[in-house]
């Protein structure tokens, strides 16, 4: 069986790719990264290492890589692989779309058998999204050839990759924990299970307690910490006023997520407290700038601070920890991070009221609006 990976990043590599390798694939990893590629081709393997005391290793053979720069390349990969799946960040699915497209042309020709396509990342209907734009290359006549053998299911993923500070460029060290959630309803009859996925029927629950438990936790931590001086994750949740706080706003998610979706309230207490000891993890070292950038793209509607926080709004409950979240968003600051400089940008020159309307979307005259307004200039009072 073969699949192509879109994404030979850290996540592609030490977990989807790790998972699909031990499931019997054979996986081909496609990038943009000349060198990174260049290296899987020569070597065919790498090693992925555990965050934990004993340091666990694993030995991946058998992999290749293709530049997604060449989509004759890509298309090829993809018009002979029995499985796609991404980890390239949502916002970079449209760049790797054409290659997709072309590839499905190739299938559609010479009808191949059925497909499966994974968008595994961080968002709300991934594989939704990247169908939309990998449609948006084909006429209307392929699309319905295509659609008849190729399915995007949608997925949930969860595993702390941190940045990586290893001699071999190609070793991984990732936490030993992961989670990889397929919705089954997507699926095409009689697919292929993988080992170490979990199939489900309805999968926007799983979605929103990964990303409403753990983004947001992990998010505040980095935002908090951030403003606290502290370089990493692990340093801020050292701090017993951060670790709380970031408890509270995983409890106010947890609140609305019980209620939405009837998780039990005692199971989902201890998935919080299981997400809190994988944040003070003394095994891995998890920077503050990683976990904390994109801000634009956190601040979003719906994304993992703002939708949670609308949400709870309407059932009733006023989220004042997810609020002092959004506003530690707006403090965050790193000249690596495009978004964050925009971010800073926007606020010398709107002023914190409209930048928070701009990129939250929750208007001036909203409740939620003058919560955030007033934990925002709650920190920069005690930080000035």
């Amino acid at each position: 069986m073969k699949a192509v990976h879109f994404g030979a990043g850290n996540i592609g590599r030490g977990f989807i790719g790790l998972i699909l390798s031990q499931a019997g694939y054979q996986v081909c990893f496609s990038d943009v990264n000349d060198s990174l590629v260049e290296l899987l081709q020569e070597r065919k393997a790498y090693t992925v290492r555990l965050a934990n005391e004993s340091q666990d290793t694993f030995l991946v053979e058998g992999v290749t890589a293709i530049n997604g720069k060449h989509l004759d390349g890509v298309a090829e990969a993809v018009s002979q692989a029995d499985l796609i799946t991404t980890a390239v960040g949502v916002n970079i699915l449209k760049h790797i779309a054409p290659g997709i497209a072309k590839g499905l042309e190739k299938r559609a020709e010479r009808e191949a058998a059925p497909l499966h396509i994974i968008a595994c990342e961080n968002a709300i209907g991934g594989s939704t999204q990247l169908k939309e734009h990998v449609y948006s290359h084909l006429s209307p006549e392929v699309r319905e050839k295509v659609s008849r053998t190729v399915a995007f299911p949608d997925a949930a993923v969860d595993r702390i990759v941190p940045i990586q500070h290893n001699e071999d460029p190609l070793e991984v060290k990732v936490e030993p924990f992961y989670e990889w959630v397929v919705d089954e309803s997507q699926m095409i009859p009689g697919f292929h299970r993988i080992e170490g996925v979990h199939y489900v029927n309805r999968l926007q629950p799983y979605i929103e307690r990964k990303l409403f438990t753990v983004n947001t936790g992990h998010c505040v931590a980095a935002y908090l910490g951030y403003i606290e001086g502290f370089a990493t994750i692990q340093e801020a949740m050292a701090d017993s006023s951060i670790a709380e706080r970031v408890r509270r706003v995983m409890e106010e998610t947890g609140a609305v997520l019980v209620r939405q979706y009837g998780f039990q309230l005692e199971e989902h207490a201890q998935y919080i407290s299981k997400i809190i000891s994988r944040f003070v993890n003394p095994y891995l070292t998890d920077e503050v700038t990683r976990v904390g950038r994109s801000p634009i793209r956190k601040l979003s509607r719906n994304d993992r601070l703002v939708r949670p926080a609308l949400q709870a709004y309407e059932l009733g409950m006023m989220p004042n920890y997810l609020t002092m979240g959004i506003a530690a968003a707006l403090l965050f600051q790193d000249e690596a991070d495009p978004e964050a400089v925009e971010l800073q940008s926007e606020l010398a020159k709107l002023g914190a009221a409209q930048t928070i309307a701009k990129y939250t979307s929750i208007g001036e005259g909203h409740p939620l609006h003058a919560a955030i307004m007033k934990h925002y200039e709650q920190f920069l009072q005690s930080h000035s």
